[in-house]
């Protein structure tokens, strides 16, 4: 069975929040979601899963330097990743605090390794974002996102 990881890190509970709707949408259609904090995850574990998604706290307008640490430790494995499914998310303190640019950078790193990005037409097109504390709005675009994620592993990895 097709496989999702949801990687996230979370000082404040905010991310982990929006990481725990996004493996929701992923249940919800049926496929294992993966929760794990950045912390717990070693590189390698990347390569056992059909889709990655990100989600990361804004810190200056990019992601937080353990998922970063994360990301450059893939280069061990580079092109492993090629055909795999990526997504990101993120939360901030601010509406113009830097949310897409690290979502971007995040995406930046999934698409270097090759991998299929997952956007939305509708709502947050590059990744659910979140202004503090995540409300209805954030929790169903984080759904949304893990349900759209599944889907498409579904398609691709019948």
């Amino acid at each position: 069975m097709a496989k999702v990881l949801i990687i996230y890190y979370s000082a404040g509970g905010n991310t982990k929040k929006m990481a725990q709707a996004v493996a929701e949408g992923v249940k919800k259609e049926g496929l294992d979601a993966t929760l794990k904090s950045v912390e717990a995850v070693k590189a390698k574990e990347m390569l056992e899963f059909q889709a990655i998604i990100i989600g990361s706290p804004t810190y200056y307008g990019s992601m937080v330097a353990p998922l970063k640490k994360l990301l450059d430790e893939s280069v061990d494995f580079h092109g492993e990743l090629d055909g795999k499914i990526g997504a990101a998310f993120t939360s901030s303190a601010n509406i113009g605090g830097g949310n897409e640019t690290t979502i971007l950078d995040i995406l930046n790193a999934m698409l270097i390794h090759g991998m299929i990005i997952q956007g939305d037409p509708q709502g947050d097109h590059y990744g659910p974002v979140a202004i503090n504390s995540p409300d209805n709005r954030t929790n169903r675009e984080c759904a949304r996102l893990g349900s759209r994620v599944a889907k498409l592993v579904k398609k691709l990895y019948k």
